[in-house]
């Protein structure tokens, strides 16, 4: 894939403002509705953006699937693909309504479509006069994807995708048989304009533009890299508990069972292949997790001493927390969310890791007045854009907006000004994100050094997204004595 040096240059020459290039280049942002930003408490993080790299997984057998169910995958993600260009987003369930017989040939084409949606919309444009339903154009997405990934059967996707057509409300059969057959007949054409004219950087690189300038100025020498990270399907790493046993046990169980992996550091294991929780051996007796394993490293850094008094202050859905209890002895922890439902699968992962601590609803964006008082240690995983799991959730990289940064840097100012007053004289603070933004890492840092001079930064990470694992940002910060 070549990436250019530079963004394209508008029409008279100037690369222009980010925000006003997205909101031209970037089509989605005319479909999506009004108040389609995301919740901040939605974003995802630790086992929660992990678990999405079974479903991301692309294998032949979901690609080739018999053609009885070929049409039946196409209706119910055309549906799903409609909604996200409505402005909803996966994590509110949109997947769990596919019948199971069809669901991982579904979800392929679903996370498919909304990883390259950049280049599915460059395709379309020119194939239609007027927008059709967000369904239908869910539909033809769908189509354009596989013909892509299954290029020697194109008759059969097209009668599939039109068999689908025939259930979607409205009655487009014809319209999705004439778009199909005529990108079929201008193909070669319609490719070799998407991926060479200089304004189409959004479809040759699969993310919006906004979102690339961004990377190119905040990692000049590596953004290629993250971009390319971007778009493939995520890893799937393993966190053994190891107060049931030792990775290297842990690994022998996994090849008993055909499923290979490699040893990553004193817990982690990364798959060779991702598979469903349901098939780790003792995943229900909580003797593993499904952790990246940059989300692991949280831990590690945070090291609270036994017996410490440990706040985690946005912790569900619980992959930190709980790797914090499984590696230290005998720690106080106190458990923050302010989302009843996030608590309860908080509550639900500890649980399941036989694992023991305080859970609380509340908002860390407001004064602590709960017991105790003072905290030896705190994991700030604020809430963010969660631009260093996009690949995880591609429906977010075409939901998420540029002003998003400014409001969840925002955000994470307001709830570091809250937590530090919460941390005793020489404790530390770990401030952890799952963003590649630096308006959000070492920006937000910097910031929080100027405004606490009694603040001391000890360390300072980043994790930018590979073929291992996804982006983190990470700054150890103690508090002056």
């Amino acid at each position: 894939m070549m990436i250019p040096e530079t963004p394209p240059r508008s029409a008279d020459g100037s690369r222009g403002d980010a925000v006003r290039s997205d909101v031209r280049s970037t089509r989605m942002r005319r479909i999506v509705r009004k108040g389609a930003l995301h919740n901040p408490e939605e974003s995802p993080r630790d086992d929660e953006i992990a678990a999405g790299s079974a479903i991301a997984v692309r294998n032949d057998a979901v690609r080739r699937t018999t053609t009885a169910t070929l049409g039946e995958a196409l209706y119910h993600a055309a549906l799903v693909v409609g909604r996200v260009i409505e402005g909803q987003s996966l994590a509110a369930g949109l997947l769990a309504g596919i019948p199971a017989e069809v669901r991982p040939q579904a979800q392929d084409l679903v996370y498919g479509v909304l990883r390259r949606h950049g280049e599915g919309e460059a395709l379309l444009a020119p194939l239609l006069r007027n927008p059709p339903s967000p369904a239908v154009r869910g539909l033809l997405f769908a189509a354009l994807h596989r013909l892509h990934t299954w290029p020697e059967a194109p008759h059969t996707v097209v009668h599939q995708a039109v068999e689908a057509a025939a259930r979607l409300e409205g009655g487009c059969k014809g319209l999705v048989n004439g778009v199909l057959r005529n990108y079929m007949r201008r193909k070669a054409e319609l490719e070799a304009a998407c991926h060479e004219r200089p304004e189409s950087w959004a479809a040759r690189l699969w993310h919006p533009e906004w979102w690339l300038r961004r990377l190119q100025a905040d990692h000049p020498k590596d953004w290629r890299a993250i971009v390319a990270a971007g778009n493939q399907p995520p890893p799937m790493a393993l966190r053994v508990n190891l107060r049931h046993g030792s990775a290297a046990e842990y690994l022998a169980r996994l090849e008993v069972r055909g499923m290979a992996g490699a040893l990553r550091g004193e817990a982690g294991i990364l798959l060779a292949k991702p598979v469903p929780v349901d098939v780790l051996p003792g995943f229900f007796a909580g003797d593993v997790s499904v952790q990246d394993l940059g989300a692991q490293r949280a831990a590690e850094l945070l090291a609270p001493k036994t017996g410490s008094a440990v706040l985690d202050a946005c912790a569900a859905p619980g992959g930190k927390a709980a790797h914090l209890l499984e590696r230290y002895d005998d720690l106080a922890l106190t458990a923050l969310d302010n989302d009843p439902a996030r608590l309860a699968r908080l509550e639900e992962t500890f649980a399941r890791l036989r694992l023991a601590a305080r859970v609380c609803q509340a908002d860390a964006r407001q004064p602590w007045t709960g017991e105790p008082a003072l905290f030896d240690a705190i994991l700030a995983d604020v809430p963010c854009t969660a631009s260093g799991v996009a690949r995880r959730h591609p429906d977010s990289k075409w939901l998420r907006m540029p002003q998003d940064v400014r409001k969840f840097a925002a955000m994470q100012q307001q709830i570091l000004a809250r937590l530090w007053p919460t941390l005793k004289p020489g404790g530390k603070l770990l401030y952890a994100t799952c963003s590649v933004f630096s308006e959000e890492d070492s920006a937000q840092v910097e910031r929080f050094l100027r405004r606490f001079p009694e603040a001391r930064l000890v360390t300072e990470e980043e994790w930018l997204p590979d073929a291992e694992h996804d982006g983190f940002y990470y700054a150890l910060l103690q508090k002056q004595a």
